[in-house]
């Protein structure tokens, strides 16, 4: 707990460098230009098949006709728009994390590790680039299934506090802790540590998941004015931008300093074992 204290400090500390900003940047402005492409080319049609199925299925046709029932006579104006940003949220939070970890992250990483405290630490490279890029798409695809299995009930105002910080920690945990740990450490040092650590990140990831419920939050009570003022989108995703980075910064200053004190220990043991083995020779010996 203290090392995960320490190392929330050191992330506090660093996402106000200029260079960090710049980091969260860079990903929300893909990102943004992506999805506004989206967005703008897919935004009639889409509401067009929203309010179709809204209307028309007997799953979603009860919304609005309650909507209707208590006072919202111009929901049948809003409901389709309100859905459809629902649902671009989560796609969107994943698509911003993934390229963070790709393309933010290993910049993260290299600038930590230039840091007196963590020089020292030799790179194993146990994580391809190829291996990042099958475990981020399998993890954004379960991450998917997910939201998409819970977003129903997101409309029940305890759940709406409580399921999303759980899904966008458990991804957040999984993509940085593979990424942090790609080049410095090997493969079997990895598991080690997210099998000793496995709680303390998980925890790490749901502190990050509750910040980043902050936009959506922000983003959902601006879901009716997208159209006339996508500059609050445009707020909000950036503010996704500066979490996840913020993120990035805590594993990687508290995964850096777990696997330089594993591997004290693995030296330490291993050296006790030759001292045990020197003895157990002189004492044959004698």
């Amino acid at each position: 707990m203290q090392q995960v204290l320490k190392s929330l400090g050191f992330a506090l500390v660093g996402s106000m460098h200029p260079r960090i900003l710049w980091l969260s940047f860079r990903p929300f402005l893909i990102v943004s230009v992506l999805w506004g492409a989206v967005i703008w080319l897919s935004w009639a049609p889409a509401l067009e098949i929203l309010s179709l199925f809204l209307t028309s299925s007997i799953f979603t046709s009860w919304i609005q006709d309650g909507l209707i029932w208590a006072g919202f006579e111009n929901a049948r104006a809003w409901i389709a728009p309100l859905f459809f940003v629902m649902l671009l949220i989560p796609l969107i939070a994943i698509s911003l994390l993934v390229v963070i970890a790709f393309t933010t992250v290993p910049a993260i990483v290299r600038a930590v590790s230039r840091q007196p405290s963590y020089k020292s630490i030799e790179k194993k490279n146990g994580g391809g680039l190829l291996g990042s890029i099958i475990y981020s798409v399998w993890s954004a695809l379960i991450c998917l299934a997910l939201i998409m299995l819970t977003l129903p009930v997101w409309w029940i105002p305890p759940m709406v506090a409580v399921i999303p910080p759980l899904i966008w920690g458990w991804l957040t945990m999984r993509l940085m802790s593979y990424d942090v740990l790609a080049q410095h450490a090997s493969e079997q040092e990895r598991g080690i540590l997210l099998d000793q650590y496995r709680w303390q990140l998980f925890g790490m990831g749901i502190a990050s998941g509750m910040l980043g419920a902050v936009p959506t939050f922000f983003w959902a009570t601006s879901a009716l004015a997208l159209v006339l003022s996508p500059l609050v989108s445009f707020i909000a995703l950036w503010i996704y931008s500066i979490i996840f980075v913020f993120a990035g910064l805590w594993f990687t200053h508290f995964l850096l300093q777990a696997l330089k004190d594993l591997r004290v220990k693995e030296g330490e043991r291993a050296l006790n074992i030759d001292v045990q083995v020197i003895n157990m020779e002189l004492i044959d010996h004698d």
